[in-house]
């Protein structure tokens, strides 16, 4: 019998690239591929990548530098490079890290099994095409192993918003929606794996559209569905975009039990001039009027959204505005960053770039009062009783960590077997990014 082969995968960025890179290693394994924690031992490293960070591509060839050794040493190892630097840079890869091997854009990975067993010996292939056929179609499935008790479900790729400092057009593709029933089945399948919490994936989620048996579903129809799976207990999705945001999706989170009152809803800025400049199509006020009627439906709903600082023409003006949003709508969470290119998008080509201590300066004045709301959040559910879905072990000797309704990390003492439940606990710290507690009756 011979000897099986070991793959090691390092997943960058979102939780997309963490659902794409499991679809890998599940490809892979029908090819005889059993996954390694470190890629010493391995005989195939994959590297699925993320374009949207700064220098996102040297990151990744500085990272390649570091695997030298170890194809010198062994010279069969295969190498490659997928997810979206690996559709932005193609065959530049190979061009500027011969040893690199095969190159995958995030639409062809269902590929993969049959371009490893073509590379080597100086063989190299690069597939960055955004074929007609699903990709999940080709994904064989594997045996029915038990899962951790909260998932990823892609229900939709790629954008067609072409916000201007935005490469995921160019590396993902427009817009494309999985069939409703494909995902309904991966659902169930999850589901009798011992899942209990799916979050459902899209570059702009709420903006599904998938083909039903009795028509084309919205997010609102397919979560409703959803709900319906008696195992299932919760339900959550990210990314939004303000403009996808409908009533029916608003409606569901008044309504739904299992639809976690938490939402990932980005603004990027509290500047119309800024919006319009991002090409957001929308503005300020019309972000408000929606928060507004999102927290009529569900009062007790946790927000969280992204910001970047520095847009190219922002002035001191425009980022007070955008501090006076984080005021108004006091986010539980957030992510900001500084402003950088990114070669091909609109925004890069401007000549109001803003100075870089000036960024800098802007962003530690945002963060700080994003940090201010989220520890006021966070006090805020210290001695209330809320619910936690127990999710693994802690560093402590008999200590869970599961996520509160609204995300955050809870740490308790609680019996091993209760994981995969969702128990009650009192909140009796909070903690930098989680909370303390103890479990109650």
């Amino acid at each position: 019998m011979s000897e099986q082969k070991k793959l090691f995968v390092k997943t960058y960025g979102c939780q997309m690239n963490v659902y794409d890179s499991e679809r890998m290693v599940s490809a892979l394994g029908s090819d005889g591929y059993t996954e390694v924690d470190t890629p010493e031992e391995a005989d195939m490293i994959l590297l699925n990548t993320c374009h949207i960070r700064e220098k996102a591509a040297e990151k990744i060839y500085s990272e390649l530098g570091r695997f030298r050794p170890l194809k010198n040493a062994k010279p069969d190892l295969k190498i490659g490079v997928t997810g979206c630097v690996a559709q932005a840079e193609g065959q530049e890869i190979i061009a500027r890290q011969p040893m690199v091997d095969l190159v995958v854009g995030p639409q062809a990975y269902h590929r993969l099994p049959d371009m490893a067993a073509k590379v080597g010996n100086g063989k190299t292939l690069v597939d960055t095409d955004f074929p007609e056929e699903d990709k999940f179609d080709h994904l064989p499935r594997g045996p029915k192993m038990k899962r951790a008790p909260s998932a990823f479900l892609t229900v939709q790729e790629g954008c067609d918003k072409f916000c201007a400092f935005c490469v995921v057009p160019y590396t993902r593709g427009a817009e494309v929606s999985r069939p409703a029933e494909k995902i309904m089945a991966e659902a169930r399948d999850l589901v009798e794996r011992g899942v209990r919490e799916i979050t459902l994936l899209g570059q702009n989620v709420n903006a599904y559209h998938g083909a039903g048996a009795d028509g084309v579903w919205s997010l609102a129809r397919l979560i409703n569905e959803l709900a319906k799976i008696d195992d299932l207990l919760r339900i959550r999705f990210t990314t939004s975009h303000p403009n996808d945001m409908d009533q029916d999706l608003i409606d569901a989170h008044g309504t739904l039990d299992k639809l976690m009152p938490y939402l990932h809803l980005p603004v990027q800025a509290g500047s119309d001039k800024i919006l319009k400049a991002m090409n957001r199509k929308h503005t300020a006020e019309s972000y408000h009027q929606l928060i507004e009627k999102i927290r009529a439906a569900r009062p007790d709903i946790a927000l969280s959204g992204d910001f970047i600082v520095g847009f190219p023409g922002e002035t001191e003006e425009d980022f007070q505005a955008t501090l006076d949003l984080c005021e108004k709508v006091r986010y539980a969470q957030a992510y900001s960053f500084k402003y950088s290119e990114r070669p091909g998008t609109p925004a890069a080509e401007r000549k109001t770039q803003v100075p870089e201590d000036v960024k800098s300066e802007r962003l530690a004045r945002l963060q700080a009062l994003l940090s201010k709301h989220q520890a006021e959040f966070q006090q805020s559910l210290v001695g209330k009783t809320i619910p936690v879905l127990l999710e693994k072990h802690g560093r402590l000797d008999g200590q869970l960590i599961g996520r509160s309704e609204y995300l955050l990390p809870v740490h308790v003492l609680a019996n091993a077997e209760k994981i995969g439940t969702i128990i009650n606990v009192k909140v009796e710290r909070s903690d930098r990014n989680s909370l303390s507690a103890r479990e109650v009756g």
